[in-house]
């Protein structure tokens, strides 16, 4: 656990050797007024995570990283208010009950909290944080249900949603006119949940699943197991007998079997979904929209690329200075109703301002379809249109909501 703070220290300074006036001499130096504080508190849940691909691993500071350089932002233009944000971090495992954390990061003094933890973690805190007049601001879980049913007033919802992630997808599919589809999907909850929302997508712009099929797991240590060989012929041969299609999309978040899946298909076909052309909320190769300028000095400050984690985690940070930037208010009630207000927005990189959903507090974003190498397209597509916003063409839209805030 540590505090990451910046001070800004002003006031005039005296020149050494010039005389000080008569009617000024031995007076006592005017004393400025302290700065405003925001206490932001960052829980995540976290261990090393195993992935098929070396490549893959991300870094241990994975989102902390991008707190810590919009807190920076934050002071950049605070002090011009003499407003001081104060990052306080808390680190539990991924199997841990949160409530202890939280409570600890309340107690000093923050009511506001990044969250970077799982739904079932997410929602032990929910609650108790509204008892206690703090804002959540979730990063690290993806589930639709956290906006739709299981929605609570004071959370914020800056990670995009599966259904978010997999309407982007399915925009750029349909715009290709690859509307078939096989869909490949792992053994676990969140694969399960994954391959909802491509249905969900194919049902929602007319694309076609036209065939099927789970991979279990069998609880092989994945990479030192298989080997290239023998993962070439499984592949090709689990994807043999499939009726003609367009694209391969594949649901695995837990990392089975997806990162093998791209080249080694029994027929020639891209793949999408959780590997090959993967859906994000950014991309380490984004250029666009000033994006070179975030990326050049976030690898100047952190040593690495920007992913996805980094960018949510300063977009959350972000969110609450900008509140207290433009409301010119420090207190919560200020930032909270200002967070509410039609006159809300930030701007995150992504050729427009972003802006929260009334009825669920999910950010609507554009959505960034990439490979390992660079970004290939951004979502919404041309020519999916809608009455309030086109970012809401991906995700759960007002008319289909289940949230009843509370």
């Amino acid at each position: 656990m540590g505090v990451f703070t910046l001070t800004v220290n002003g006031g005039a300074g005296v020149v050494v050797g010039q005389e000080q006036p008569a009617a000024t001499a031995g007076a006592t130096a005017k004393t400025e007024k302290p700065a405003s504080e925001i206490g932001i508190g960052y829980l995540r849940a976290y261990a090393p995570q195993l992935t098929l691909s070396l490549l893959d691993q991300p870094p241990g500071d994975n989102g902390i990283a991008g707190a810590k350089v919009a807190i920076d932002d934050n002071n950049t233009t605070g002090k011009f208010l003499n407003q001081h944000f104060r990052l306080d971090i808390a680190e539990i495992k991924p199997s841990d009950d949160p409530v202890a954390a939280f409570n600890e990061l309340v107690a000093k003094g923050n009511r506001y909290i990044v969250a970077d933890l799982s739904a079932k973690q997410l929602l032990a805190i929910a609650d108790l944080a509204r008892d206690k007049g703090v804002l959540i601001f979730n990063i690290g879980a993806s589930d639709d249900s956290l906006r739709e049913e299981d929605c609570r007033i004071n959370v914020f919802h800056v990670a995009p949603t599966r259904s978010m992630l997999a309407d982007g997808l399915a925009q750029y599919l349909m715009w290709k006119r690859w509307p078939k589809w096989v869909l490949i999907y792992g053994s676990h909850d969140n694969d399960h949940l994954y391959a909802d929302a491509l249905r969900r997508a194919a049902d929602r712009f007319g694309a076609e699943i036209v065939a099927e099929k789970e991979f279990k797991d069998t609880g092989t240590a994945r990479r030192t197991d298989t080997g290239v060989t023998q993962i070439q012929k499984q592949i090709s041969t689990f994807t043999q007998g499939f009726p003609e299609y367009d694209v391969m999309l594949v649901a695995d978040e837990s990392e089975v079997f997806g990162t093998y899946v791209p080249f080694r298909t029994w027929m020639p076909r891209p793949v999408a979904g959780t590997a090959g052309l993967v859906p994000s909320s950014w991309h380490p190769a984004s250029e666009q929209w000033a994006g070179i300028q975030m990326q050049s000095r976030f690898l100047k400050i952190t040593g690495r690329r920007m992913l996805s984690r980094d960018m949510e985690a300063w977009t959350a940070v972000r969110t609450i200075g900008e509140a207290a930037t433009r409301a010119k208010g420090t207190d919560f009630e200020t930032i909270d109703a200002y967070l509410r207000s039609d006159k809300f927005s930030v701007a995150a990189f992504k050729g427009q301002k972003l802006t929260f959903r009334p009825w669920n507090l999910q950010l609507r974003q554009p959505i960034f379809l990439g490979d390992d190498r660079s970004v290939i397209s951004t979502s919404p597509q041309e020519g999916y249109l809608h009455q309030v916003s086109e970012l809401d063409t991906l995700g759960v839209d007002q008319p289909e909501t289940k949230c009843t805030l509370k």
